[in-house]
């Protein structure tokens, strides 16, 4: 079985240039308004119609909502909001980036740090469609409204989302799909193209933990704290992925579901003080949540991953606490049509374990 593959062999000048990019976007993105038109409300949905220019974001009115460029940001993430979360309303909490690895190679793929093929420019362009057939670039401001039906008793709402190819040779897309019931969580699906490079891993990464700060990972048996992963650590960069297998992670036995969770060690993090070389995008805003990946039977080789950062990305500024957890993802080997579900909730970790371990999750 393949080994995780670590963060390496990006090239510094192309890190410095998207780090640049990434931060002035970012600021900009969480402090004005991006101009384009807002979705429509659709019941409990808020999703675009079918107007050009529309804000391609899809979710719940009142619960997690999933977005794309053109809302300002780094392209080739997807953009997670949770206004629940007493943020304001197109606050970012997350991004999810796609980073597929084809088989016997050791190449992950980048989708935020990749450039273009289509027009050169940081990120690989994503576009979304209301179908699995949309394999050709579709104008990212004439977004999918996404579809509303009825599965297994529960209403949901899908739309699927796709990438330009992959310097690897990777040609992956993701459904994307929330169910009425579960409205602080949603689903994503992974599918290679006929024509991509076989596939390993279809990595889908939640790439910004650092803005919850998250430092507890909850496990089986214990807590993993991002203090004792890399005690000494005090770079610029990345610290070196940490792992977690299927079996140390909480388990609801009765659906054979595993969960990997991480939360912040804070109880008021917005009453924090901040190294004056911060940026204010940084500065959080809303109350404590958990973060969560969760899976339904894995494949045995499962593994969670996390990275650390001791400052905030492309800045010296230390985080206030200290290190924590920045990239937090499973990794998995790739089956077609494989789902792993995402949410963010504001319940302490403790809470929804004693919900999970009473199979009321």
């Amino acid at each position: 079985m393949k080994k995780p593959i670590k963060h390496k062999g990006v090239k510094t000048f192309l890190v410095i240039i998207v780090a640049v990019i990434i931060t002035l976007s970012f600021v900009w993105a969480t402090n004005q308004n991006h101009g384009i038109a807002v979705p429509t409300t659709d019941s409990i949905w808020l999703r675009p119609s079918n107007i050009k220019t529309e804000t391609p974001l899809w979710g719940f009115v009142d619960g997690i909502r999933v977005g794309l460029a053109p809302i300002p940001g780094p392209r080739g993430l997807l953009r997670i909001f949770t206004p629940y979360m007493g943020q304001p309303d197109m606050r970012l909490i997350n991004f999810i980036a796609i980073e597929p690895i084809p088989i016997n190679d050791t190449r992950r793929g980048y989708s935020e740090l990749e450039f273009s093929s289509l027009d050169n420019q940081p990120g690989k362009r994503f576009w979304s469609s209301n179908d699995s057939l949309a394999l050709e670039p579709l104008d990212p401001t004439y977004p999918a409204r996404g579809v509303i039906e009825t599965i297994n008793g529960q209403e949901t709402l899908t739309v699927y989302i796709f990438s330009e190819p992959f310097e690897n040779g990777a040609k992956v897309y993701v459904r994307l799909r929330f169910y009425a019931n579960r409205p602080h969580e949603f689903e994503l699906t992974t599918y290679a193209r006929e024509d991509s490079a076989p596939i390993g891993y279809c990595v889908l990464s939640a790439t910004m933990g650092n803005y919850a700060r998250l430092r507890n990972l909850y496990l089986r048996n214990t807590v993993k704290r991002a203090g004792d992963v890399w005690p000494d650590y005090k770079g610029v960069h990345f610290a070196l992925h940490d792992s977690t297998t299927v079996d140390q992670m909480i388990c609801d036995q009765d659906t054979d579901t595993y969960y990997f969770i991480a939360a912040p060690n804070e109880k008021d993090p917005m009453n924090v003080t901040y190294d004056p070389r911060t940026t204010p995008n940084w500065f959080y805003e809303g109350i404590v949540g958990t973060q969560y990946w969760y899976k339904q039977h894995p494949d045995p080789a499962l593994m969670g991953l996390v990275s650390g950062r001791y400052c905030y990305w492309a800045s010296e500024a230390p985080i206030p606490g200290g290190i924590s957890y920045e990239n937090f993802e499973l990794l998995e080997p790739f089956r077609q049509g494989a789902t792993f579900v995402f949410g963010i909730e504001p319940e302490e970790p403790e809470k929804i374990i004693r919900k999970i371990k009473k199979g009321q999750f």
